[in-house]
């Protein structure tokens, strides 16, 4: 997945940025925030870095920051350099390679696609200055998203307010988009915990927090797939152009995906299904004892179900990937799932590791196939999500045809 280096700049405008910061990582990306001094005045960094998850670097001279020459690391290491708001400051050291900052220096360091979205004063937009210093960085190759016409922070109305954070993010999307390659694929995706009711007012659930199965309907919908989206509940946004179902319960999850599998030409269970499910009480339990047993019922195995319904020719050619959270004999257990669940795909990972797994941003996993097993390193979900689909458009690849399709070729 992409990394972004999202420049903030100081003007009003700073604090949309937040929003597209979040809609970069709606859009599967990684960013990490730099922000001008003149910016901090406007949003304080500890905002973005709660969004992004990383440091935000707001000075060129912040301890240890040039430990490893950081701007020429984070240089090399970027796929898209994006400032927004982008005032006219700015934009003139861009245009005339003054790099007295962490961000001019970047700009100046990176080869990375460079995109822009201004944000000023309607008089400074139109400017003859401003104006050649925005052709001089189109002649270089940097893209610009046009500011948008209204009433200005400054009371003025005309040309000049930073755009919708939407249309930045899917500018800076359409620059990071991979090739197609899963355009006119079908893939089904089921995310996050299930909720099963103790009685009306209390439930069971895990810790599952949905991001890797978010993560990956993003990357799906990044290479061009139609994405349906099943999910339990989350706190996480829908990716863009991903059409999500939400559901609560095994049961609710259950139908939503056998109902939608046989349409689908890629199912991805990463789903954290709750195995055994209380017996509902119809009525509060009162707290009363001091101890309280509960009746647990076993909860639908919708992947077996699946490996099921595909072999007796119910799914067609569909792709089965499923997910195995283990604490012990991972890969092992792994294998045993994939063979008795009838699957092409597990990914299976170490969810008694620290830092991995359940509710945090980062994974490692193997991903088990009946021809072979590739370790995927620990790194964020979006990359992992990558990983995934790829070993997934290389095994559709060898998926064999429809029985229908089968039996026309032998006749």
């Amino acid at each position: 997945m992409s990394l972004i280096a999202l420049g903030v700049t100081g003007g009003i405008g700073a604090y949309k940025a937040v929003e597209v910061a979040r809609g970069l990582q709606n859009a599967g990306h990684d960013v990490v925030a730099v922000m001008t001094h003149a910016a901090t005045e406007f949003v304080g960094p500890l905002t973005f870095e709660a969004i992004t998850r990383r440091r935000v670097i707001a000075g060129q001279f912040e301890p240890g920051a040039n430990a490893d020459v950081e701007h020429i690391a984070l240089a090399s290491s970027i796929d898209l350099l994006l400032v927004a708001p982008a005032t006219a400051n700015i934009i003139g050291k861009f245009a005339n390679g003054i790099a007295d900052d962490f961000l001019s220096t970047l700009y100046l360091a990176t080869r990375a696609p460079v995109l822009m979205a201004p944000a000023m004063n309607t008089n400074m937009w139109e400017h003859e200055a401003v104006q050649r210093n925005l052709q001089v960085l189109a002649a270089r190759g940097v893209r610009m998203v046009e500011p948008g016409e209204g009433f200005l922070a400054c009371g003025w109305t005309g040309k000049g307010r930073l755009a919708e954070p939407a249309d930045i993010v899917n500018a800076a999307d359409r620059i990071l988009r991979p090739a197609q390659t899963m355009r006119g694929v079908k893939v089904l995706v089921s995310a996050g915990p299930t909720h099963e009711d103790i009685d009306p007012v209390r439930y069971v659930g895990n810790r599952s927090s949905g991001r890797m199965g978010y993560a990956v309907s993003a990357e799906a919908a990044r290479r061009g797939a139609t994405v349906t989206l099943v999910s339990g509940p989350t706190a996480i946004e829908t990716p863009l152009g991903v059409e999500l179902v939400s559901v609560r319960t095994a049961a609710e999850m259950r139908d939503a995906v056998v109902s939608r599998a046989a349409s689908a030409d890629v199912v991805v269970m990463a789903a954290a299904v709750a195995d055994y499910a209380p017996v509902r009480a119809p009525e509060k339990i009162a707290k009363d004892a001091d101890e309280l047993v509960l009746r647990l019922a076993k909860t639908p195995d919708i992947l077996s179900e699946l490996g099921e319904r595909r072999a007796r020719g119910e799914l067609g050619h569909a792709l089965l990937v499923g997910f195995a959270a283990e604490t012990s004999d991972v890969v092992a257990r792994a294998r045993e799932k994939r063979r008795r669940k009838q699957v092409d795909l597990i990914v299976a990972n170490d969810v008694s590791q620290p830092g991995r797994g359940f509710d945090v941003d980062q994974n490692a996993v193997t991903l088990v196939t009946a021809e072979d097993e590739q370790e995927v390193t620990l790194r964020s979900k979006a990359e992992v999500a990558r990983a995934i689909l790829d070993r997934v458009e290389a095994l559709g690849a060898r998926t064999p045809a429809p029985a229908a399709a089968q039996a026309k070729g032998g006749e």
